[in-house]
């Protein structure tokens, strides 16, 4: 990997496969992850701990059905990275499926922050509940 879009090709593959162990190996051990909104998983989560717990939860909650569905593009400037993405999930009777950006900050090969951002922040914390 020699560019910081390799890196966040890297996370977004193991994010769609699943493979938590890419996933530790690419998240910092003190990364603070900057959840929108306001629902349950709304707020800043800080470490890798905090972070497999909040995707755990999120995905317990959805049954497996959240998902990152597409990347539309890659954007970097600097140690930022911007991917335009879908995401989508299920949760009883409720679905959501919507455009986001997720904007990682990598340093020394990690990712040592990430901010998310969706198109309906509303409809997002409709789906998620309090």
């Amino acid at each position: 990997m020699n560019t910081t879009i390799d890196l966040a090709r890297t996370y977004f593959t193991a994010v769609q496969a699943g493979d938590m162990p890419v996933l530790g190996d690419l998240l910092a051990e003190d990364i603070v992850w900057h959840q929108p909104g306001a629902h349950r998983f709304s707020g800043d989560h800080r470490g890798r701990d905090a972070v497999f717990a909040l995707l755990g939860a999120m995905m317990e909650a959805t049954a497996g059905t959240f998902a990152i569905d597409s990347i539309h593009s890659y954007m970097d400037n600097g140690d930022l990275v911007a991917a335009s993405i879908h995401f989508s999930g299920r949760r009883g009777e409720l679905t959501m499926g919507m455009d986001g950006v997720d904007l990682l900050r990598i340093t020394d090969g990690k990712i040592t922050e990430m901010w998310l951002f969706s198109a309906d922040a509303a409809a997002e914390d409709a789906f998620w509940g309090h």
